[in-house]
């Protein structure tokens, strides 16, 4: 039964039924004559199964199917438990061809096959020769077909059809692969009871399944509830002790507590037998964008990408984040470096999509985000990007199917609620847009974020302005430079052109960061106090930061406008004064003029 065990999807046939299929075969050469090869002895069903054990999947799929229409067109040629295996052998060569719907139709046929071969050996009574029963011979597993056809269906975005065919198999012959596969779909489906009790299933077959384990605490299940499952594994093995740990880290992260998340992992990673673990690495990167911590984000996914340079897992909050920041070259080289990588994960895609939005090509960025939820339909950046460019391109409708589906898949992140709500406001459904807003900061909790969403609602209503306040100063006490805090104070003190406070405020906050949007702010308070020539320098830095930030060069563009018009006049004055010959005013006008040169020239230059 070992050699069985160890052959690919159909199994293999026993070293026995080998010695038995000989006792049919010509009587052996007589004493001292040469002894025929081995492979004389196979049949030729055994040579395609031996060519499919050594992964030979085209040599399979061309002899399979020829000795399939052998069969059909000769059906006493093969017996019906050699056909099933042809059959099996051939879907498995298409399989490996990605030709699912083609596999789907043979692992059909080699079901029907073997409903039919189970038949005829209840009624065809036992004639001696073993080899002749198909209970003497090892067939492929029709459960493994099974398997392969819902892995076919799942390829083929057809879940209901996966999840049927698994349905099909008793629960006490399903393998902990059938139970994980299963607890996906489920979980995919919404059927989040059944999806919970396949993971358990998982976890008592395999008590060291991280990502059932994961699967369990992404579906509310308590962390101590799913540590117990894992409790004698990690008593009877050494150096297991961090998994606790590990499991209590990652139940803070699917409540939403990223502070406490961030901390849980911080103490693993400092442990020196995890100490620059590139999965942990990545997931503190993940929590501190999560926590509006872009900074430390940008640095945890830049340690991880030094550590192991082919990593893809995370790559798209990182080109985002960079993108974001404006810094659009190195979200091209590391696009092109996704893309050498691995051009069948959703994440390179993403990240040219970044690229393609935050240089305003939002068709481009449509088509790049489509392109990674084809790869990937539950990619969470990808329904963000196709979500964000459909709502710039006024399909706000369209945006709002692609941010709910966000939530769907991750209700703990912050910005997929936010791109609903932008979406909400852009439609004038203020008040849908409210009530969402209230569910957010009552679900996650009164931290600055989701105080500071609330309060950007509350802006755009006049009645909730002191609300909106109130709301902004709690988050700035929480998170004095949480940036979109700051961005929205700055944009209240505008309309009640307090500038004075603004520029009180966008200082405190450049004091320990520097950031485009915050230097563009200063700028424009700045000009609203007559500080053109520092209202400058902060249109530059911001520049510097992001040389596409089209808001500051408008800005510096305005000045430049202003400025013109003095000019002009100045010109005249000095032609008026040509005329009436006034030397001693001429040569004055002369130095202003030199003056408003100079000053224009360095306007220029800016």
């Amino acid at each position: 039964m070992d050699s069985c065990l160890r052959g690919p999807l159909g199994g293999a046939i026993l070293e026995s039924q080998r010695a038995e299929e000989a006792l049919s075969l010509p009587t052996p050469s007589p004493a001292g004559a040469p002894r025929p090869a081995p492979a004389s002895r196979m049949s030729v069903v055994e040579h395609v199964r031996e060519m499919a054990a050594a992964g030979l999947h085209s040599n399979v799929r061309l002899l399979s199917g020829l000795l399939l229409t052998m069969s059909g067109n000769n059906p006493e040629l093969f017996s019906p438990s050699q056909k099933y295996q042809l059959l099996v052998y051939h879907a498995d060569s298409l399989f490996h061809d990605k030709e699912y719907r083609n596999a789907v139709s043979k692992y059909t046929m080699a079901l029907q096959q073997k409903k039919a071969l189970s038949k005829t050996s209840k009624v065809r009574p036992s004639t001696g020769n073993a080899a002749a029963t198909p209970q003497s011979q090892c067939l492929p597993s029709e459960i493994e077909v099974k398997y392969k056809m819902a892995e076919c269906y799942t390829m083929l975005k057809q879940d209901k059809d996966a999840i049927a065919i698994l349905d099909g198999i008793p629960s006490r012959q399903r393998t902990p692969k059938i139970n994980m596969m299963l607890a996906n779909l489920y979980k995919k489906a919404g059927q989040e009871r059944s999806s919970v009790t396949s993971y358990k299933e998982v976890l008592r077959q395999c008590p060291l399944a991280l990502d059932a384990i994961l699967g369990l605490l992404s579906l509310s299940v308590k962390g101590a509830e799913v540590a117990s499952m894992t409790m004698n594994v990690i008593q009877s093995i050494p150096n297991l002790d961090w998994l606790s740990v590990w499991i209590k880290a990652y139940a803070f992260v699917h409540t939403g507590d990223n502070t406490r998340a961030i901390n849980t992992i911080c103490s693993l990673e400092k442990k020196s037998l995890l100490r620059d673990n590139v999965d942990l690495l990545g997931s503190l990167a993940d929590l501190y964008f999560r926590a509006g911590d872009n900074n430390n984000s940008i640095l945890k996914f830049e340690q991880a990408q030094m550590l192991d340079p082919y990593l893809i897992k995370g790559m798209d909050v990182y080109g985002y984040l960079l993108a974001r920041d404006g810094r659009l070259e190195d979200v091209e080289n590391l696009g092109c470096r996704l893309f050498n990588i691995s051009d069948q994960h959703a994440e390179p895609w993403v990240v040219s999509g970044c690229h393609s939005f935050y240089s305003k090509r939002y068709s481009r960025a449509l088509y790049l985000g489509a392109k990674a939820i084809q790869l990937n339909s539950n990619s969470v950046q990808a329904l963000l990007l196709k979500g964000a460019a459909l709502r710039n391109m006024g399909r706000v409708q369209e945006a709002i199917i692609h941010f709910r589906e966000a939530i769907r898949l991750s209700p703990c992140r912050l910005d997929c609620y936010e791109g609903l709500i932008d979406c909400y406001l852009a439609s004038n459904s203020i008040r849908e847009a409210m009530v969402m807003a209230n569910n957010v900061y009552k679900t996650l909790g009164a931290n600055a974020q989701t105080l500071t969403l609330l309060a950007t609602v509350c802006l755009e209503d006049p009645v909730t302005q002191e609300k909106a306040k109130t709301l902004l100063d709690k988050a700035l006490t929480q998170r004095p430079d949480y940036i979109k805090a700051v961005v929205k104070k700055a944009e209240l003190l505008s309309r009640e052109q307090k500038y004075e406070d603004g520029i009180a405020l966008l200082r405190n906050a450049l004091a320990n960061q520097s950031d485009c949007v915050l230097h563009r702010i200063l700028g424009d308070f700045l000009v609203a106090v007559s500080e053109y020539q520092e209202a400058m320098d902060q249109y530059s830095i911001a520049l510097s930061l992001d040389p596409n930030d089209q808001k500051s060069l408008e800005g510096m563009q305005k000045m430049e406008k202003e400025e013109s018009p003095t000019d002009a006049t100045q010109e005249e004055d000095v032609d008026d004064m040509e005329g009436s010959g006034e030397e001693g005013d001429l040569e004055g006008s002369d130095s202003e003029a030199a003056q408003w040169a100079d000053q224009e020239q360095w306007f220029g230059m800016q």
